[in-house]
C-alpha cells in the first residue's frame, strides 16, 4: 500500500479522502455482514432449520404500533390525541377553562 503524505494535502483533499475511506469501510462491512449471514443461513439449512427459527426473529422488522385516538377536538374533528405523550394545546386550553377530558372522549 502506498504511503500518503497527509501533511501536504489540502483540507478539501483530506475531506475527499476521508469520504472515500468511509465509503470503502462501509462497503467492506456490508460485504462481510452479507457473507456471515449467508454462512449462518447455510449452516442452519444443513441442520434443517431456517435462520429465523433459530434466532426467534422473523424475517421482517417489527413495526411500531400506532395507538388509536382517544380524544377529539369538538370543533375540529381532525385534531385528535391518543392520551399518550405530550398534551396538545387544544386539550391544555380546555382543561385550563374548567372542562374535563371526558368531554372529548371518542365514543
Amino acid at each position: 500500500m502506498a504511503d500518503i503524505d497527509l501533511n501536504s494535502m489540502s483540507l478539501d483533499d483530506l475531506k475527499k479522502l476521508q469520504k472515500n475511506v468511509n465509503k470503502a469501510v462501509d462497503g467492506y462491512q456490508d460485504k462481510q455482514r452479507k457473507e456471515a449471514l449467508a454462512a449462518a443461513d447455510a449452516a442452519a439449512r444443513e441442520m434443517g432449520f431456517t435462520l429465523a427459527e433459530l434466532t426467534g426473529v422473523p424475517g421482517a422488522k417489527k413495526t411500531k404500533t400506532v395507538s388509536p385516538p382517544k380524544y377529539r377536538h369538538p370543533e375540529n374533528p381532525e385534531q385528535t390525541w391518543t392520551g399518550r405523550g405530550r398534551q396538545p394545546d387544544w386539550m391544555k386550553d380546555a382543561l385550563e377553562n374548567g372542562q374535563s377530558k371526558d368531554e372529548f372522549l371518542i365514543a
